[in-house]
Formats: C-alpha cells, sequence, structure tokens
C-alpha cells in the first residue's frame, strides 16, 4: 500500500493579483490526474479568468 503524502501549502490571496501557492504541494485537475508544471513548489493560479493557461497566471490581469 502507498504511503500518503505529507502536504504542506501556504496559499497568499492578494487583490487584483493571482493566487500564489507555495509548499509542498501537487494541483490536481477535475479529471483526477496531477497537473505537470515546470515550477518547483511554487505556482500561481488565475484568480481573474482571463488566462489562457487556466488554472494557472499567465499575466493578462495585467493587460
Amino acid at each position: 500500500m502507498d504511503q500518503p503524502r505529507r502536504v504542506s501549502a501556504e496559499i497568499t490571496l492578494t487583490k487584483n493579483e493571482p493566487i500564489k501557492i507555495s509548499g509542498n504541494f501537487s494541483v490536481v485537475g477535475k479529471d483526477g490526474n496531477i497537473l505537470n508544471t515546470d515550477f518547483n513548489n511554487e505556482v500561481y493560479l488565475c484568480a481573474c479568468g482571463r488566462s489562457k493557461m487556466k488554472p494557472f497566471c499567465d499575466g493578462s490581469h495585467k493587460k
């Protein structure tokens, strides 16, 4: 049996900015698959709805 993975993450919410998640975690899609990222232990999730890379931020909120 697989050992459960320890998850420890900090979520930072800032007005008019993406959601920053840092720590030891995975981003899981609605289909249950882990989304592959090139990020180490930090991701920015889209909070404005404009990103072409959802759920990740692509900077569209700055335009």
